[in-house]
C-alpha cells in the first residue's frame, strides 16, 4: 500500500479552491493575497503555494503563450493573465444543471443562509434554462428539502464569531441517534456541498466537527468561551483518534471518488484501474452503509467483521423490501 496520506483528497481540495479563487481574481485584478486568503478561509502561505501551481496550467499546446500567468507584486497584489476562459460562463450538460439545481434548492432551505439572495437568483436562471417540462417531470419523484430543518446557520455563525456556547440536539446518522450536548463553536464553513461546525464538544470533552444540517435545534446557554484555536476551513473532514479502525476497500473506477471525498491512510492504484484504499473510521456501521450505497462498486478486503456487517445489512434490506412487496400484493 502507498504511504501517501490524503494525497488524492489534498489534490482535490486544492483544485476546488483554485476553481473558485481564479475567477474571483480575474474579476478583481489587484486584490491582495491577504484579502483573498481571508475571503476563502485559507492561510496566505498556502494560498501562495496554490497559485504557484497555475504556472503549469493552461490550454493545449501548452506553450508559453498558452499557460496562465500569475503575478504577486511586492505589496501582495495578485494579477492573473491568460485565463480568460475561467471567466466565461460555465457550460453545463442537462444532467449537471439538474443536479446543481436540486442541490441548490436543498441548500436554499437552510434558515439563516446569508448567501440566499444570490443563490435564489442563480437558481432562477437554472430554472429558465432547464425549462418547465424538465422540472414538471420531477413532481412526485423528488422531494427537495423534505427532511427536518437544520438549525439556523445565522445563529451558528454568530455564536462562533462572538464565542458564545450553544446547547444543541445533534443527529448521528450512523447510529440513528439524537443526542443533547453543549458545544463551543469556533468555525462554520462549507465544504463538499455541506456546512460544518468545528467546536469543542463538552459531552465528549474533545474537539468535534458537526454537519450543520444534522443539528436539529440550537440555542445559546448564556455562557461565553475562550477559543482553543481549533482549525477551520481547509482542515480534514475527519478527526483521527486512537479509537480508529482501519478499513481496506477495493474501489472500481466508478467509485474512485471515495478516495478523494473521504480521509485516507493509503491509496494504491492497481493495473486493472481499481484502487485499494485504507480509510480510518470510528464506526463500521457507517462504512457498511457506504459500501451498500456503492452498489457493487466496492469490495471489502478488511476487516472481516465489516464484510459480515455488510452482508447482514444487505440481507435486512432485502427482507424489508420483500415484506413491503408482500404487503402491497395483499392490498
Amino acid at each position: 500500500m502507498s504511504g501517501a496520506t490524503r494525497g488524492p483528497g489534498r489534490a482535490a481540495e486544492r483544485l476546488r479552491r483554485l476553481l473558485a479563487v481564479v475567477p474571483y481574481v480575474v474579476r478583481h485584478p489587484g486584490v491582495t493575497i491577504a484579502e483573498v486568503a481571508e475571503l476563502f478561509g485559507v492561510g496566505e502561505a498556502e494560498l501562495a503555494s496554490d497559485l504557484q501551481l497555475l504556472f503549469l496550467s493552461g490550454l493545449p499546446p501548452y506553450g508559453p503563450g498558452d499557460l496562465i500567468d500569475v503575478d504577486i507584486d511586492s505589496a501582495g497584489r495578485i494579477t492573473i493573465g491568460m485565463a480568460d476562459y475561467f471567466s466565461r460562463p460555465v457550460r453545463l450538460t442537462a444532467p449537471e444543471a439538474l443536479a446543481l439545481y436540486l442541490r441548490g434548492k436543498a441548500l436554499l432551505g437552510a434558515p439563516g443562509l446569508a448567501e440566499a439572495p444570490a443563490l435564489a437568483a442563480a437558481l432562477e436562471t437554472l430554472e429558465r434554462t432547464l425549462g418547465p417540462e424538465t422540472l414538471a417531470g420531477l413532481a412526485g419523484r423528488v422531494g427537495v428539502g423534505a427532511g427536518r430543518p437544520a438549525a439556523s446557520l445565522a445563529l451558528l455563525r454568530e455564536a462562533a464569531s462572538a464565542h458564545r456556547r450553544l446547547r444543541i440536539e445533534y443527529y448521528t446518522a450512523a447510529r440513528d441517534e439524537l443526542t443533547a450536548r453543549e458545544i463551543d463553536p469556533e468555525h462554520v464553513f462549507s465544504a463538499l456541498g455541506n456546512w460544518y461546525v468545528v467546536a469543542w464538544d463538552h459531552l465528549a470533552d474533545a474537539e468535534r466537527m458537526f454537519r450543520a444540517d444534522r443539528i436539529r435545534t440550537a440555542e445559546e446557554t448564556g455562557e461565553r468561551f475562550e477559543p482553543r484555536g481549533l482549525m477551520g476551513a481547509g482542515r480534514p473532514l475527519y478527526t483521527r483518534s486512537d479509537r480508529d479502525v482501519h478499513v481496506r476497500l477495493r474501489l472500481s473506477p466508478a467509485a474512485r471518488w471515495v478516495a478523494e471525498y473521504y480521509e485516507t491512510e493509503g491509496v494504491h492504484e492497481r493495473r486493472d484501474g481499481t484502487l485499494e484504499v485504507v480509510l480510518p473510521t470510528k464506526d463500521l456501521a457507517w462504512v457498511a452503509k457506504l459500501v451498500l450505497r456503492l452498489a457493487g462498486e466496492a469490495t471489502v478486503l478488511a476487516p472481516r467483521e465489516l464484510g459480515e456487517l455488510v452482508r447482514r445489512e444487505a440481507a435486512d434490506a432485502l427482507a424489508g423490501y420483500r415484506r413491503g412487496r408482500d404487503r402491497g400484493a395483499l392490498t
